[in-house]
């Protein structure tokens, strides 16, 4: 009687492993399907990717310029105005309510090398978030600059955009508008797009806004130094943040700022359907080991008897 349960129970083994064979070849041949088929509109039946941006307050803390302190008279440029800020942020200075650089706040604090107008210049550090929302304006600071080396009916050249941070993909073409005006052309324009390429250099007859173009090759931010100067002699200084956008796959590396770049991003997808359908398999399979094992224990009890 022991050997014919071990052969029994054999049976049944029998009987369930092929039946589990076949839920498991179902399950992975619809894998395969589903794997070939176009992407389902079903958001349930697939994987869907989804990017966006989480909406918040702007900054409710604006910078603060610590130096140059107001009353100070400049001679000679660039001028390094030096102050606090919140984490994370962008810095704008203004002069005159006019853009004259931008810089990322690092560790709290921002240093940035601007031109100034001659004469008066009311300097105001305005901070923008991720989004481009702005927080309070800081103290307003007041200098003074003069260059002794121009006329009376003379003026300097100066620098300006309409970008204080723009970005393009990293291997893609990022074209920088720039607007030239003031002083006597021709001009000669030079451009440190910080991440260590050789400097662009170009010559320019007339002012106005002209367009630079320059490839990055590694996502990251970084410290863009546009100088100018004309056939008077005089320069101008206009400082601005490069980006390279980061994105899946991106190797992490280390800005001219000290920033690091987009770490890789590693999606793992499931698909619940092929085991959902192997399911009833599985459940039926022991259904039928248990119905063959009765069969047999009848056909055996019989026999017992017969005999």
């Amino acid at each position: 009687m022991k050997q014919t349960k071990i052969r029994l129970r054999s049976h049944m083994h029998r009987a369930t492993v092929v039946v589990l064979t076949i839920a498991a070849a179902f399950a992975v041949g619809s894998s395969t399907v589903l794997a070939a088929a176009p992407p389902a509109k079903n958001p349930q039946s697939g994987s869907v990717g989804l990017e966006g941006t989480i909406s918040s307050p702007p900054p409710s803390r604006g910078a603060t310029i610590t130096t140059p302190v107001s009353g100070r008279a400049f001679t000679t440029l660039p001028a390094t105005v030096n102050g606090l800020c919140p984490e994370g942020t962008m810095v704008k200075l203004f002069s005159n309510n006019i853009f004259i650089g931008s810089v990322k706040c690092t560790n709290g604090s921002y240093s940035l090398e601007v031109d100034l107008f001659s004469g008066r210049n009311d300097l105001i550090a305005r901070v923008f978030d991720d989004l481009d929302q702005q927080g309070p304006d800081s103290n307003t600071v007041t200098v003074t600059f003069s260059d002794a080396s121009l006329g009376a009916f003379e003026s300097r050249v100066s620098l300006t955009s309409t970008y204080a941070r723009k970005g393009a993909n990293p291997g893609e073409t990022l074209t920088w508008p720039i607007t030239l005006s003031g002083g006597t052309g021709p001009y000669a324009v030079s451009i440190d797009w910080g991440d260590g390429k050789p400097i662009t250099l170009q010559s320019i007859p007339f002012g106005g806004t002209i367009d630079f173009n320059h490839v990055y090759d590694s996502a990251g931010l970084y410290r863009v130094i546009v100088k100018a100067s004309d056939s008077k002699g005089t320069t101008a200084y206009l400082q601005l943040i490069g980006v390279a956008n980061g994105g899946v796959g991106a190797s992490g590396t280390k800005t001219k700022d000290g920033a690091a770049s987009t770490a890789p991003v590693t999606q793992t997808k499931y698909s619940i359907i092929p085991s959902i359908l192997a399911v009833p398999l599985i459940l039926s399979s022991f259904w039928l080991g248990r119905r063959y094992e009765l069969h047999v224990l009848r056909r055996r009890s019989s026999a017992d008897i017969s005999s």
